[in-house]
């Protein structure tokens, strides 16, 4: 175990350090269309010229002088700069205000959060958690109620007093348990704009020991029972929640991203299963749980993490409901999941595997949703696909079944990545949201980067956790890519529930003033003044507006200079032009957002940041969503 201390590193960068994946693979084929870049870039361009008859890659590298002729701007902001300070920038004629605060009570007569001693054990679980990320508004009645996720916490500075912010007893263990999770609490507007309405029946905490229930078919499966439940039913919590989404019937979904850091050993000889690997399971955890709760032991609980990794699904108009682990979606690290209805009245589920060189899924329920219907095995039963993309702008959604894997379904849904990987998924650069238009039938995904894409050393190339070679291709085109672009699908016969579809890429971020031409100066509808790096999340308007927020390197140096801080930019899927809308503090990513009822107030979720954000110079950095509206109260989404 290292001395380091890493506590203040975002999850992704903790988890890269402590789980990097494979160096090396043996592979003697290279890639001959991808070690030129003007190679490689010619290829693009047939590509696309011959497929834009089809109606596909037209967009992939479009003129640049198109975008910029735009008259019919569909933007009803003007364009920000960036910023490299500690606070949040919205264009003029807008303004902001904090929502809500990581520490803020939910309920009468708790504290605030303490600086100098952190949050009480006691109230660790009526506040307002820390790190949030995806969330979602449900109107219920007359009243509106936000589900937030809240991804991971600091050790530090929940556990100020305490060496490295490492807990020294059980006491410790709950308060970090308890300040991640989900939020769900009902907000209200007036005079000052929106707040919370502290004891509202609607508020809710949901954290590490929240009881769960698990459903679908790896539900009471040999894989996921324990001592302490013997039935493999009945768990507690959901972890690392990043991503989120919102079914039709009303309830909000959170998934479970990189699980794998809180379950470990202090057992020094203990033999990891062999399934421990693919997921980044290991003796060494960020939090310590395991030498204090026996449940996150995996030499004495070794299903334990098996429960963990899934999409959860929570009834936010019911504090007393119990959330349920939704398991034919698939265990991986989920990022979000985008729930559309299909042209028969199926469920779609799309969902990306955030990790380099993992892959994107899609689920389709057996049955059909009707409103008002019975919908509690919708997400229960169905069939569960990885995408598949060819160089031709095609692709094809591959079932993962008994057939096709020579797995059980139990096995499908508890070793998914196994699953995908047996029927030639292709390695994606790390899929994070994904977003469906909802005035045209396409999808996108945010593909965030891949350092290790087609890293050669020794004459070897680089591979994900289960040997699957990270090759450069037409869908991630970028050796060492650190910028990310945007993936956009049209499903075949305008039905998401089709088994093939054509795609193209909407955008390639990139630095056109560090890299005058190339891959690296990125899509031809990136400029000097809308540039960006990892776009993450991703959600559409009700006007079709793409909204992309971006968890990338704020440095403003080398590669990323005249990039500042992250940032929430808004782009046109007909005309491909993007803009800048906001600016995070320094040290941040952006990520989540949602919109009032009446969608004249836009809340925006600022996770992690350095800077003394937002209560100014001295004070404590904490996470926060604000509430964004224009100052004359006309829509914003």
């Amino acid at each position: 175990m290292t001395e380091t201390n890493t506590n203040h590193l975002s999850w992704d960068e903790w988890d890269e350090l402590h789980n990097p994946p494979p160096a090396v693979t043996d592979f003697d084929r290279v890639v001959e269309r991808a070690i030129s870049r003007r190679g490689f870039l010619g290829g693009i361009l047939a590509m696309g010229s011959a497929a834009a008859a089809m109606g596909t890659l037209g967009n992939l590298m479009s003129s640049t002088s198109a975008v910029a002729q735009d008259a019919a701007s569909r933007f009803p902001f003007k364009p920000i700069a960036i910023a490299t300070d500690a606070t949040v920038h919205v264009p003029e004629g807008y303004s902001w205000k904090p929502l809500v605060k990581w520490g803020q009570p939910l309920f009468s007569g708790v504290a605030d959060i303490d600086p100098a001693n952190g949050v009480s054990l006691e109230a660790s679980d009526k506040v307002f958690g820390e790190n949030t990320d995806g969330m979602e508004l449900f109107a219920i009645g007359n009243h509106q109620v936000i589900a937030v996720n809240h991804e991971y916490v600091n050790n530090e500075t929940n556990l100020p007093n305490n060496e490295k912010g490492m807990p020294k007893g059980l006491d410790d263990v709950k308060i970090l348990q308890h300040l991640q999770g989900v939020t769900v609490m009902e907000v209200t507007e007036g005079a000052d704009g929106f707040e919370v309405v502290l004891d509202s029946p609607f508020n809710r905490r949901i954290h590490h020991n929240t009881p769960m229930k698990l459903s679908g078919p790896a539900a009471g499966s040999e894989l996921v029972k324990t001592a302490a439940d013997p039935n493999g039913v009945d768990c507690l919590g959901t972890f690392n929640n990043c991503g989120s989404g919102k079914t039709p019937w009303g309830t909000y979904l959170t998934c479970e991203e990189n699980f794998n850091g809180y379950f470990g050993t202090t057992a020094a000889d203990h033999k990891m299963p062999d399934d421990y690997k693919r997921y980044g399971i290991a003796a060494e955890t960020r939090y310590g749980y395991e030498k204090f709760d026996e449940r996150f032991d995996v030499a004495k609980n070794p299903n334990e993490p098996r429960r963990a990794g899934y999409v959860v699904e929570i009834d936010p108009s019911d504090a007393s409901s119990t959330p349920i682990k939704r398991t034919a979606l698939g265990r991986f690290k989920h990022e979000n999941a985008a729930v559309v209805i299909a042209r028969d009245g199926r469920v779609v589920v799309y969902m990306g595997d955030d990790e380099r060189g993992e892959f994107l899924y899609k689920y389709v329920s057996n049955g059909i949703y009707v409103p008002g219907g019975d919908t509690s095995k919708l997400l229960d039963e169905g069939t569960l696909y990885v995408a598949k993309f060819s160089d031709e702008g095609t692709g094809e959604w591959l079932a993962l079944t008994e057939e096709t894997t020579g797995m059980k379904m139990d096995e499908i849904c508890v070793f998914t990545r196994q699953a995908a990987s047996k029927v030639g998924a292709t390695t994606m650069d790390r899929p994070e949201w994904v977003a469906i238009n909802p005035v045209a039938i396409e999808a996108y995904c945010a593909l965030t980067n891949n350092a290790n894409r087609a890293v050669l050393k020794d004459g070897k190339m680089r591979t994900n956790a289960g040997g699957d070679v990270m090759d450069i291709s037409a869908v991630n085109p970028r050796e060492g890519n650190e910028y990310g672009q945007i993936v956009r699908w049209y499903p075949e016969n305008e039905d998401h529930a089709d088994g093939k579809f054509k795609w193209d890429l909407f955008v390639m971020a990139g630095n056109p003033d560090v890299h005058k031409d190339g891959l690296y100066a990125g899509s031809s509808n990136i400029n000097s003044g809308n540039m960006f790096n990892s776009p993450d999340g991703m959600m559409f308007d009700s006007t079709g507006l793409l909204w992309i927020q971006t968890d990338g390197e704020d440095s403003n140096e080398g590669d990323f200079v005249g990039q500042g801080n992250n940032q929430m930019l808004a782009g046109d899927p007909a005309t491909g032009r993007i803009e800048r809308f906001l600016t995070g503090p320094k040290g941040s990513e952006v990520t989540g957002m949602t919109w009032s009822a009446d969608k004249r107030t836009m809340f925006v979720g600022i996770q992690h940041p350095d800077a003394p954000f937002p209560d100014g110079e001295g004070a404590l950095p904490r996470s926060t969503i604000v509430a964004v509206k224009r100052d004359d109260n006309a829509l914003v989404g």
